[in-house]
């Protein structure tokens, strides 16, 4: 939980006379007189602009479990309503009704808005730290969707994941414990099988949602504009991705990123990143994710998630945009493409294993898997720097953690994280070993592994009730890997010749593929650098590539 007390001015400040005078250029529209108590917008209102009050007061709300509103704070003269969603127009997690006078406000919709943080340094400064804090100000109040399911249950520690990658708050109710949850339940008569119950914050109630039903709900995933072109598409919202998406977008492209899970890709899923440039102490993953989307929702990228790629529709005609197939017969169009879809994570071959993904096998260390780990014994599998991360975080909250590697990690690790490892009294190291087989029960969980030394061949049984899986990944490139060049692993190949049938009057760009027009970038690159520097500097570098493809295809900008 984040300590927002001392930051409350800076989650509501108070605007001067002269910062109201330059915002107020930046308006939607005139000024509106609200009655007394009269609602302004409400929580799931889809579009919600912002309102800066230039009379009165507004008193702004936000959902308490199942209980009903809570006040949030009370705007006065010279303050902004709205939060992070008010910069892209999904739906609002906050409600606002006019204050006991009444209240005067001025409208700024996603777009006035992002126009007057880009247009006002000192202002937009001032207004995106509110938005953020107050983000992070409604995730740790829990309002926002309320998920209803039981303690390891697979499909709600999915959700929350889910939910928590997007920053998206959220509150948990336990169905088998008296109270609003079970209440709900009863009164329902959800069956076992229809839990989790998510419960939206337009009232919508979800019984054992996927994550893209989820996202619907939540207004994640708008409809695209028939038949726009987009100046680039990116495909993947890991650091590759939002970088190029935050670049391209500040420099005046038309920008839309599609990721088939969540914002900040592996990375994202980091517990601590400690040797990213300019972080002396450190950051998570979802952090940096999470500023990187807020940086391109500023600009005005198009974020969509999750919406799964299914191909690459060949192009009909030199010049012609490219499409992209969209799962739910839906496409998307841009004059350039941007893979940057990274990696999957990668799985051992162990009989069962899929069984227990989610409840008791993890291929991440989030706070979600440590609280279900509190006390217990684990297995960790991996010795590359994301385990070594993953490590260091779990250690600390676990009785025991068992790790399991082929070689030494000096051979595979970054140094400081082997004497952090080595400095930690309850890990247990088990060199030359794997994993080749588990038992339990997918309802109950996992209760033991059994280690096979791969020198000796002698075996072990490890009681558990977690199994952490960091073993590499494979590219997440079967959506495109038929139609441009990959190298025997299947990552694709950039900078060579275009394929001999395409006639193209330029030579191949350093970050562009076999086919014109469609780069790729971070750790779905033959080649790359798999870190998150490495990912961002591409991601950094391809927009000049795609001004330049651009510049050929004579699309002005």
């Amino acid at each position: 939980m984040a300590d927002l007390s001392a930051r409350r001015d800076q989650m509501f400040p108070i605007l001067n006379a002269r910062q109201i005078e330059t915002a107020s250029r930046f308006a939607s529209g005139e000024a509106r007189e609200f009655l007394p108590g009269e609602v302004i917008y409400r929580v799931g209102d889809r579009g919600a602009p912002a309102w800066l009050v230039i009379g009165g007061s507004m008193d702004v709300f936000r959902h308490d479990g199942l209980s009903g509103p809570a006040l949030i704070t009370t705007h006065g003269i010279g303050q902004l309503s709205g939060e992070v969603s008010q910069l892209s127009g999904r739906p609002a997690l906050a409600g606002a009704h006019a204050g006991d006078a009444g209240c005067t406000a001025l409208p700024f919709d996603a777009a006035h808005l992002r126009a007057l943080m880009i247009g006002s340094a000192d202002v937009g400064e001032i207004i995106m730290r509110s938005l953020i804090l107050r983000r992070v100000g409604l995730i740790d109040a829990g309002a926002g969707s309320v998920l209803i399911g039981t303690d390891g249950n697979a499909a709600l520690s999915r959700l929350q994941g889910f939910l928590t990658r997007g920053a998206f708050p959220y509150t948990v109710l336990d169905a088998t414990i008296e109270g609003e949850g079970k209440a709900l339940v009863e009164r329902l008569g959800i069956l076992a099988s229809e839990l989790p119950l998510m419960v939206c914050p337009n009232g919508t109630v979800l019984k054992n949602p996927t994550d893209t039903e989820a996202a619907r709900c939540l207004g994640m995933t708008p409809d695209l504009p028939e038949g726009k072109i987009y100046d680039v598409a990116v495909v993947g919202a890991g650091p590759a991705g939002l970088a190029t998406a935050v670049y391209a977008a500040s420099e005046g492209l038309d920008v839309l990123v599609i990721d088939e899970r969540s914002v900040g890709g592996q990375a994202g899923a980091s517990s601590r990143i400690e040797n990213y440039l300019g972080f002396p102490t450190g950051i998570s993953g979802q952090a940096l994710a999470g500023r990187a989307y807020n940086q391109a929702l500023k600009f005005g990228a198009e974020l969509v998630v999750p919406v799964e790629v299914q191909s690459l529709v060949e192009p009909t005609g030199a010049g012609a945009p490219l499409e992209l197939a969209l799962a739910g017969d839906k496409t998307a169009l841009a004059h350039t493409v941007v893979v940057a879809s990274g990696a999957r994570y990668r799985r051992p071959d162990i009989a069962d294993l899929v069984a227990f993904e989610g409840s008791s096998v993890s291929y991440w260390a989030s706070p979600i898997e440590a609280k279900l780990c509190t006390g217990q014994d684990v297995v960790l599998v991996g010795g590359g720097n994301s385990a070594g991360q993953a490590i260091a975080f779990l250690a600390p909250q676990v009785r025991k953690l068992h790790l399991v590697v082929r070689r030494a990690l000096e051979e595979t690790m970054s140094q400081y994280l082997i004497d952090r490892i080595h400095a930690l009294p309850n890990v247990e190291l088990h060199m030359n070993c794997e994993v080749d087989a588990i038992d339990g029960e997918p309802v109950r969980g996992l209760s033991s592994v059994r280690i096979r030394n791969r020198i000796d061949g002698s075996s072990e049984i490890l009681p558990l009730h977690h199994l952490f899986l960091f073993i590499g990944a494979d590219p997440n490139a079967g959506w495109i890997r038929d139609q441009v060049r990959t190298d025997a692993k299947g990552f694709i190949v950039t900078g060579q010749a275009f394929d001999a049938n395409i006639k193209v009057d330029r030579d191949p760009l350093p970050l562009e593929t076999s086919l014109p027009n469609v780069f790729a970038i971070g750790d779905v690159r033959a080649g790359s650098t798999k870190r998150v520097a490495a990912a961002v500097g591409e991601g950094a570098a391809v927009v000049s590539q795609i001004h330049a493809a651009l510049s050929h295809l004579s699309v002005r900008r």
